[in-house]
């Protein structure tokens, strides 16, 4: 049986693993990288969302080489919810200049398929962003260590 104090030092051991992956991963997916995939962006979305016990809501924005021009979180929820703006996510992807994006969010049950809501929203971005020339090009959703791609799946 490990000592409370055992458990402490695992902790912070993992912590930083987990920092270290962190910033291997932003480098990974940094400025200028292009995304050739919606898997050379996973790895990064699930590392920043998976582990949160609130629904985060982000976006990698690319350029027009699909190039990152920024992974953003843009907004914070509760545990099972989180309210998405379009008009922020769009004033976003136009002050970056984006001409296509990654919508990203997590489900912190574990469980990484879309809820209606998810469909509702995603369809609803797509069709404003377009109004912008902006093209959403899959939406990750993370949880349980897996992910969920709206693209592969035929949802956009």
């Amino acid at each position: 049986m490990s000592s409370p104090r055992e458990s402490e030092e695992c902790s912070v051991d993992e912590e930083a693993i987990i920092s270290q992956a962190k910033a291997i991963l932003q480098e990974r997916v940094r400025r200028g990288m292009r995304v050739k995939s919606t898997s050379d962006a996973v790895d990064l979305i699930q590392l920043h969302l998976s582990s949160s016990d609130r629904e985060l809501f982000g976006c990698v924005f690319l350029d027009t080489r699909h190039q990152v021009i920024e992974f953003e979180i843009l907004f914070q929820g509760t545990i099972n919810r989180s309210h998405v703006h379009p008009r922020i996510v769009v004033k976003q992807a136009l002050d970056l200049n984006a001409v296509a994006v990654i919508l990203c969010h997590n489900h912190p049950s574990g469980d990484p398929n879309p809820s209606h809501a998810d469909i509702s929203l995603t369809k609803q971005l797509k069709e404003t962003l377009q109004l912008f020339d902006i093209t959403v090009l899959d939406h990750v959703v993370v949880g349980g260590g897996t992910a969920y791609c709206f693209a592969s799946h035929g949802l956009l």
